[in-house]
């Protein structure tokens, strides 16, 4: 069934974008500012010193969703100006936004990772039990296509199945992406982080393409909650990561992910070389007056 609740994780301290901007020139000197101290979602890339995440809003709109968690860190002020203060309930053009705080424990420098975020987010939202909810990243720009195949996808767990070649990112950075196993039924059986070349010829279909993962997920809050809660901290990483607890789903219930097919590039916000080229994309892409008229669709 359709669902129209959208989960936003916006709580990481993007340690990635601080760390390409110590030093940077060429980028104008106030969003040098913002990226060192906000959340990469509030970033002022857009028309007017729009916000980023104005944008992932508005095409979750226009995609249909209606309730909306942003998971964040312990410092939000900047989101809650700009979306309202309250924790929940909180009203901005038709969307009902709330807020869930992702908290840094005592001896770390960040967050526990995403399984921890969504954890988060549904710990703030217990009136969501029972159903289905999209999740996705606060720093990626997905289609209204994309969150509609969440939102209306038949299956209580599915996930965009993104062909890597579509993505207009460096071999580098393409590299780095989950790389998704699916069978011939179109349902996941494997997400392999920081594939191995062999392993990424091995997860090619007959055509050559391959399937990667850029995060966005629909999940069944009551069959991934155990699994998020039992998920230890990755041996390396040291985080709770949230294709981890997907793939103990899956090992346990084959069959069950939906992965639905999509060639497409997704625009995002990793560091500091990132910032020209969304502001050129959200420029051509999406209206100067993003609400205007489409406020009451």
């Amino acid at each position: 069934m359709a669902i129209n609740r959208l989960m936003i994780l916006a709580g990481g301290v993007s340690s990635r974008m601080k760390r390409s901007v110590e030093g940077a020139s060429g980028i104008d000197e106030k969003l040098l500012a913002e990226a060192a101290h906000r959340s990469k979602a509030m970033l002022s890339v857009g028309a007017g010193n729009r916000p980023f995440l104005d944008y992932l809003l508005y095409n979750a709109k226009r995609a249909g969703y209606e309730e909306i968690m942003i998971v964040v860190g312990e410092r939000s002020e900047v989101m809650r100006e700009a979306y309202g203060n309250a924790d929940a309930g909180n009203a901005f053009h038709g969307l009902t936004i709330s807020y869930a705080v992702q908290r840094i424990p005592p001896g770390r420098s960040k967050p526990l990772g995403t399984a921890d975020a969504v954890l988060c987010g549904m710990n703030a939202a217990p009136h969501w039990a029972g159903s289905s909810f999209t999740s996705c990243n606060g720093d990626n720009l997905y289609s209204i296509d994309a969150l509609r195949l969440m939102r209306e996808c038949k299956s209580p767990f599915a996930l965009i199945d993104y062909d890597r070649a579509a993505l207009a990112f460096d071999h580098a950075r393409v590299a780095q992406f989950a790389v998704l196993r699916t069978n011939a039924d179109g349902f996941l059986t494997d997400i392999l982080e920081k594939p191995t070349e062999e392993e990424l010829l091995a997860s090619a279909d007959a055509r050559g393409r391959i399937g990667v993962s850029m995060n966005i997920f629909r999940l069944s809050y009551d069959l991934i909650r155990p699994y998020l809660e039992s998920l230890p901290l990755h041996p390396e990483r040291h985080e709770k990561e949230l294709p981890r607890a997907i793939r103990a789903f899956i090992s346990d219930h084959p069959r069950s992910v939906r992965a639905i097919p999509l060639s497409e590039h997704v625009p995002d916000l990793t560091g500091r070389d990132d910032i020209p080229v969304m502001q050129k994309y959200l420029k051509e892409h999406f209206p100067e007056e993003l609400w205007g008229k489409d406020a009451e669709l």
